[in-house]
């Protein structure tokens, strides 16, 4: 008697795992943009008054406005790009971890302070 699991979903195989990698990927990219954006904007003060969306906030409101639409575009394109395909996730779940440690060492403050 077969299974109901097998009756209901596809065989994995068949799915693609662009999506999922693109998801992966855009974390690390938002992450790494969050720091990136946040050092800027502590440091240039002419990015910094371009980033303050609501002055009781200050900067940190842009900064991370500006990150979640990094970090939502970057999603938006590479599940466009990659919706169909079939990628090495060994290659991806690595480029995801090494941005998202780079953008939380960056938004370290004794780090950060270094640049």
């Amino acid at each position: 008697m077969p299974s109901s699991e097998t009756s209901l979903s596809p065989p994995a195989s068949r799915l693609p795992n662009g999506p999922g990698a693109a998801a992966l990927l855009s974390v690390g990219i938002g992450a790494c943009a969050l720091a990136i954006l946040s050092i800027a904007a502590d440091r240039l003060p002419g990015f910094r008054h371009w980033m303050i969306f609501s002055k009781p906030t200050g900067p940190l409101s842009g900064v991370t406005t500006s990150a979640i639409f990094v970090w939502l575009m970057a999603w938006g394109i590479l599940e466009l790009r990659w919706r169909n395909r079939n990628l090495r996730m060994n290659r991806i779940g690595v480029a995801a971890f090494v941005l998202l440690i780079l953008g939380l060492l960056l938004t370290f403050p004794p780090l950060a302070d270094l640049l």
